[in-house]
């Protein structure tokens, strides 16, 4: 699938396409014909409905689709409605949620639910302007959402098809921001089908990440994660995990519960830091879910 990239007398690299109208046309061809060859299937592509669309969106970041494959079913089978969602706990959502990483997400989706309930009358947004006034939802999300959901012609870019750019379009001589790509993505945007497009896009990205060095490298957007083993955002999961397994307690006795507290003053960070976020609240020295 991923080309050489081949070189100017002088031996700098040059992109594999021109960004002129025969290029863009070019790799069209090239991102649908292998999607047509290799595009992979998962359960919310296949005539999910837009709060299934959106809940996916909301498991997929930062997730891998193996993980999310298992999870989402279980969630459109037991909240199949924004409504539902809503009237369902947080510790609920929560326990739900637990081994997908990042529970602010499970927060977010939650908020999405009781203000679409509300306000929208249990009808996902259609627009990504309407959607990015939603918790949880930035630039990337609501473009997504909005194009997967409702087929709207929106261009945006997220880690798989940022790579595809990267790989076609650029030389890999200097960083690349994001405000470089999106012009391109815009020119090279199918209208009629921008649903399938992006499939198609994120599919190219995808195995092109599993066939070499991942080309997102040349972002300047790029960020090594760090480890997740005895990170922070561990002891934030592990103590989330606590209060849903094991029910209220006080901090102390929540602390004891952990297998690996680490330093007490990060515990007290991270216990305030799910207070002030709303996920978990304090009376008379007891913690328990919010």
């Amino acid at each position: 699938m991923a080309a050489e990239r081949s070189g100017n007398p002088d031996g700098r690299a040059v992109p594999l396409l021109s960004s002129d109208a025969g290029g863009i046309r070019k790799f069209k061809k090239i991102v649908s014909d292998a999607y047509i060859k290799e595009g992979r299937r998962f359960p919310w592509r296949e005539g999910a409905d837009p709060w299934g669309v959106l809940v996916s969106e909301f498991m997929l970041q930062q997730t891998q689709t193996q993980r999310v494959e298992s999870y989402w079913p279980l969630w459109m089978q037991r909240w199949p409605t924004p409504e539902s969602l809503d009237r369902a706990s947080l510790e609920d959502a929560l326990r739900a949620w637990s081994g997908l990483g990042y529970n602010r997400r499970a927060l977010h989706l939650k908020r999405c639910a009781r203000i679409i309930a509300a306000d929208f009358g249990g009808k996902v947004p259609a627009l990504p302007e309407a959607l990015a006034r939603l918790p949880g939802i930035g630039a990337y999300s609501a473009g997504a959402i909005a194009c997967f959901a409702y087929n709207h012609p929106s261009a945006f870019i997220e880690t798989n098809i940022r790579a595809v750019m990267l790989h076609f379009f650029f030389s890999g001589d200097r960083p690349v921001r994001d405000s470089e790509i999106l012009p391109l993505l815009e020119r090279a945007l199918d209208r009629k089908n921008p649903r399938e497009w992006h499939w198609a896009l994120m599919d190219y990205g995808a195995a092109l990440k599993k066939r070499g060095p991942n080309p997102g490298r040349l972002s300047a957007h790029h960020i090594r994660q760090s480890g997740f083993r005895g990170s922070f955002r561990q002891l934030r999961g592990d103590l989330l995990r606590a209060l849903v397994t094991q029910g209220p307690a006080r901090a102390e006795e929540l602390r004891a519960r952990l297998e690996s507290p680490g330093e007490k003053a990060d515990f007290y960070r991270a216990l305030d830091a799910l207070r002030r976020e709303s996920m978990v609240a304090e009376e008379a020295g007891v913690y328990r879910i919010k």
